[in-house]
């Protein structure tokens, strides 16, 4: 009997997910689609595959495809057929760890070996983004569509890498003045965790330039946070006298790395932070902060947000 004469499942017209793993034969292909429901089970799948030209045509993934067709029509739509992608949506400002863990929890990926990449040098040169100790700051946020077993955790890191460098060449490399990629990731991430609106993003940079150029301490909570491993979730006087790479209360300058993965408008805030002289911002614990220009005025404004905070 040729393979013409083969026919799927007498069933009305819907769809079923088949998943092929890497490595599948003929017919192991041929028992997955009639686990799905799109043929019957018949030892002669492989040979009608052979001879309809689809032996080497199936790709291992995942892969939506129509029943009640005739198996000639499986083969050529699964042969065709665009993987299933899932969109994976990554936040601003999280940590590498954080990162790991929603892959990790999504299957992408193993937790331990994303952060094993994370810091491995070979890796880190291999992605050609310039001497740095860690990944942290270059995991771009944003929403991926992946499909499942046509990325591994390489991959999936060197998709997020390149997706930061595409980001990265459409800044004005000349507006920072003597500060290196490294320097403006970790300013980017540092405005990253002190505000969530946007508008503010280019005031908070504004600030931190300010302090830069007078020589002051950048005194960024979250960049003591980030340096506390056993973090509570409130900073007491201790947290801030522990001498960590990343205590900007006690270091002078910038801190030892980012402090997460900053997104594109925190990169644009440091790129064109505004034109003013603040020195110091306070939050008015409704999401906004109010910014002075020195201490008195700063002074004045913690004590009418903060006192009872």
């Amino acid at each position: 009997m040729s393979y013409q004469n083969l026919r799927g499942p007498a069933s009305e017209s819907s769809t079923a997910v088949v998943m092929i793993p890497h490595g599948t034969s003929l017919r192991g292909v041929g028992h997955l689609l009639a686990g799905a429901n799109l043929i019957h089970d018949d030892i002669r799948f492989s040979l009608c595959a052979k001879l309809a030209g689809y032996s080497r045509k199936f790709r291992a993934g995942e892969f939506r495809l129509e029943t009640g067709k005739s198996v000639l029509l499986v083969m050529r739509e699964l042969a065709s057929a665009p993987q299933i992608q899932y969109p994976v949506t990554i936040p601003e400002g999280l940590r590498a760890e954080e990162i790991a863990r929603i892959f990790a929890d999504g299957g992408w990926c193993d937790y331990t070996e994303f952060l094993r990449l994370v810091h491995d040098p070979d890796f880190i040169q291999s992605l050609g983004i310039g001497p740095v100790q860690s990944l942290e700051g270059y995991l771009f946020p944003e929403t991926y569509y992946l499909a499942r077993l046509s990325t591994d955790t390489k991959g999936l890191i060197r998709i997020m890498v390149h997706h930061f460098q595409k980001v990265w060449t459409e800044f004005d490399q000349g507006e920072t003045g003597k500060l290196d990629k490294q320097e403006i990731v970790i300013l980017a991430s540092m405005v990253e965790k002190e505000t969530a609106n946007p508008a503010e993003r280019p005031l908070i940079a504004s600030v931190f330039f300010n302090r830069l150029k007078l020589g002051m301490r950048l005194q960024s909570d979250p960049t003591v946070v980030y340096g506390i491993s056993n973090y509570s979730g409130s900073l007491s006087k201790d947290d801030l006298l522990r001498n960590t790479p990343y205590n900007t209360y006690l270091i002078p300058g910038l801190p030892a790395g980012p402090i997460c993965n900053p997104g594109k408008d925190s990169l644009k805030a440091v790129f064109h932070p505004v034109k003013e002289t603040y020195l110091y911002f306070v939050s008015r614990n409704d999401g906004t902060h109010q910014f002075s220009k020195n201490l008195a005025e700063h002074n004045r404004a913690v004590q009418k947000y903060q006192k009872n905070h």
